[in-house]
């Protein structure tokens, strides 16, 4: 691994960095506390490249590398990780299955919308109430007919499946039962005013609550067998490889996150004055910010790891689960951290380090549990050891 990175990945890294200097953080407390999707700050985002930044060029995307964009996706979200969410769930989830699987028409059309067309986003609907970590209980159901697939069940917590500018989703839905008795699982695009799909109210959450997620309900819901996305049935491998690179990419997410923290400690341990001195003077302090930097430079490594792996076309799904453990763990832990070293100001909704404390714990879940990643490094471990 090659930690000289090329002109092109730096470009990207500090394009985001200074639009989420500039137009993202200053707008972030508000953005929060109004529930408020950022419309105009997606707009620009996608202006500049960043919402097509791994989709090839001749799709309208940027053509970007999958490093570059951990890179500009950790800048954006230690802005505010609402935006870097729906980033994130937009690139990762929504535009990547159809680069990956999609036939050339569909790439055509949909990444067109959505990339070329410009200011769209595309969402992934895998999670229901009995399937997420256990995709295969997935209950959501679709049967052809007359050449059409006739969808049937419910999909929650789907991120940008809501918005104004939302131009469908896809869905991992049953479409029969293989030989071996388990169920057949197919991706399904299904675009946004398909009759028979509607959606329900945005959650009211703990963190990213600039961000979108919502129920999606699909009733008697109809759409022609070409929009399928890959092969009948291979919906669940399709998922799982989607889901490697996603947990890359969160990596990123919380790794922005934790230095946002460790910005906003160090700024306090210079400036807050205790017994005559500045407390960043203290060992008790200077202990808790060096162990948050050692922490964040390891997650952010682990990252760029699994995201340059991911680039070589090597196998990396060990490493993506590795990182998205760690650097949501290493995020959580910094945010904790950052409100000790505040003391009672971090403790109030006016401090940023309050809401970097409620919005980490979200990273832990998504793009899988700490708990399942753990069993994927652990059986990866068990089955081919632990050699690099």
């Amino acid at each position: 691994m090659n930690l000289d990175f090329t002109a092109e990945q730096l470009r990207w890294r500090d394009l985001a960095r200074e639009f989420a200097r500039e137009e993202v953080a200053p707008q972030a407390a508000r953005l929060d506390r109004e529930q408020r999707f950022p419309y105009d700050i997606v707009a620009r985002m996608a202006d500049l490249g960043l919402m097509g930044l791994t989709v090839p060029k001749e799709y309208g995307g940027s053509g970007g590398d999958f490093v570059g964009y951990c890179m500009a996706l950790e800048e954006v979200s230690r802005a505010d990780t609402s935006v870097g969410i729906t980033m994130e769930a937009h690139v990762s989830l929504g535009c990547a299955p159809f680069v990956a699987y999609g036939t050339e028409e569909q790439k055509e059309r949909y990444l067109g919308e959505v990339i070329r067309g410009g200011r769209r986003l595309w969402a992934f609907g895998l999670t229901e109430e009995e399937a997420g970590t256990d995709a295969a209980g997935t209950r959501t159901t679709a049967r052809l007919e007359d050449g059409r697939w006739v969808i049937n069940g419910s999909k929650k917590w789907i991120t940008n499946s809501g918005t104004d500018i939302t131009a469908g989703v896809t869905i991992i839905a049953r479409t029969g039962e293989r030989e071996d008795g388990r169920p057949e699982l197919t991706a399904i695009i299904v675009p946004q005013d398909t009759p028979g799909y509607t959606r329900g109210p945005g959650y009211e959450k703990t963190g990213w609550r600039a961000s979108d997620q919502r129920p999606l309900y699909f009733e008697d819901c109809r759409v022609p067998a070409e929009n399928t996305l890959g092969e009948r049935g291979r919906g669940f491998r399709q998922f799982l490889a989607t889901l490697d690179g996603g947990r890359v990419a969160v990596g990123a997410l919380s790794v922005g996150l934790a230095q946002a923290c460790l910005d906003e400690a160090l700024r306090r341990a210079k400036e807050r004055r205790q017994f005559g001195r500045a407390i960043g003077e203290f060992q008790a302090i200077q202990f808790k910010l060096a162990d948050m930097a050692m922490e964040i430079e390891l997650a952010r490594n682990m990252v760029l790891k699994a995201a340059w792996l991911k680039d070589m076309g090597r196998p990396f799904s060990r490493e993506a689960s590795m990182a998205k453990v760690f650097a949501s763990e290493t995020a959580k832990r910094a945010a904790d951290q950052a409100v000790q070293i505040w003391g009672g100001e971090g403790f109030m909704e006016t401090n940023a380090v309050a809401r970097y404390w409620r919005q980490v714990k979200i990273n832990e879940i998504g793009e899988g549990t700490s708990e399942i990643n753990r069993q994927i490094i652990a059986r990866s471990l068990l089955s081919e050891g632990a050699s690099p």
